[in-house]
């Protein structure tokens, strides 16, 4: 590495999980970045009931600097501060000012600096341009030196291509082992299926197949189900609600029972190449992980050997009746060994470093 770099970045929020799918990738990413040198500014707006439900307190990797989340005059003067850094990341999804972040960011590039846009969920913007000719971000695409993705693989890739991108590559998801590891069961979470996912208009149907069905087809076996927005959702006898489940819960809620069940979304399933940071937690934490399948799975985790992979609610329930403690244990501890090996977040952190600082683009190895 040549020098530190100063980077400024905006999302949605590092300090809460709440509705917040990307806590865990950021808190990852930036302090794997900062443990490499760097110094990082994270600018996140007020907003969500996020600031009233944090779960961790500001980090040492990261000055975190809270905007209101409903004068856009503060969101302007945080890219104010932001302009002196080497680095300015404008991530998707931050919920509020998204439009005018997107346009000054892209504008904010001096000598020297770079301008990246992050996108933690590219399939949903992908669409998005596809379906909107005068969606303005269409127009801005080309001006970011670098966008980053959260996954999808060849298909994003191409996708961001076609609206002019410079340069474009997934960053995927990924284990940090000092946060996600194994850990004692809770009786709190105790259940022989668990799955942890708020409530989406986008993947719940999804959750009916894998999740609910599976319940259905498995009345003597116990569902735990964690996760915003459930509250008003009919159960089946089986499935017991635990709500919102704080990130440093996560390891218990993983350890405490036979499977975790990861369902990805609608887009996510789709495109491919998109593993959920669930399914990094529960692999990090020894869990016998079951996915729903999509394209790109075998390059983070082998099916059969590391992880299981259904097609439906049937298959899940297949899964669950027909795999023995012993051998699910095995498949935990193996994932749990892949991950460690090549899918840690200090590995991610070395290839953003390298476009940052290089301007190259190493294509990330998988086995």
């Amino acid at each position: 590495m040549k020098r530190p770099l100063e980077i400024a970045f905006f999302g949605s929020s590092l300090v809460s999980a709440y509705w917040n799918g990307a806590a865990t990738y950021y808190r990852g990413m930036l302090r794997a970045l900062h443990e490499r040198g760097h110094r990082i500014t994270f600018f996140e707006p007020d907003a969500y009931e996020r600031q009233a439900h944090r779960d961790i307190d500001d980090p040492p990797y990261a000055k975190v600097v809270v905007y209101s989340g409903t004068d856009e005059g503060a969101a302007l003067g945080m890219l104010e501060r932001a302009r002196t850094a080497d680095v300015i990341i404008k991530a998707s999804g931050i919920g509020v000012f998204d439009e005018l972040l997107e346009r000054e960011v892209a504008r904010a590039r001096r000598l020297g600096s770079l301008v990246v846009f992050w996108d933690v969920d590219a399939p949903a913007t992908l669409d998005r341009l596809r379906n909107d000719p005068g969606d303005p971000f269409r127009a801005l695409v080309p001006s970011y030196d670098l966008v980053l993705t959260y996954g999808g693989g060849p298909p994003v890739v191409q996708g961001y291509q076609d609206f002019g991108a410079r340069h474009v590559v997934p960053i995927y998801n990924a284990l940090d082992p000092d946060t996600h590891f194994q850990t004692a069961p809770d009786s709190r979470f105790a259940a022989d299926v668990s799955l942890l996912a708020n409530r989406l208009p986008d993947r719940e149907a999804r959750i009916g197949e894998f999740f609910f069905r599976a319940a259905t087809a498995l009345p003597d076996h116990r569902f735990l189900l964690g996760g915003n927005g459930w509250h008003d959702k009919p159960l089946p006898g089986n499935v017991r609600m635990v709500g919102h489940v704080y990130t440093a819960d996560h390891n218990a809620f993983n350890a405490s029972t036979s499977f975790v069940l990861n369902v990805a979304r609608d887009s996510m399933a789709t495109c491919g190449w998109s593993p959920a940071t669930r399914v990094f937690e529960a692999a990090g934490a020894g869990a016998c992980l079951i996915t729903d399948v999509w394209q790109g799975i075998e390059e983070f985790l082998t099916p059969g050997a590391e992880v299981l992979v259904a097609d439906d609610g049937e298959a899940v329930a297949r899964h669950v009746r027909d795999t023995p403690a012993t051998r699910a244990r095995v498949i935990g501890e193996a994932a749990r060994r892949r991950v460690l090996a090549y899918h840690t977040y200090a590995q991610r952190a070395r290839i953003v470093e390298s476009l940052l600082d290089t301007g190259q683009h190493p294509r990330e190895v998988s086995r």
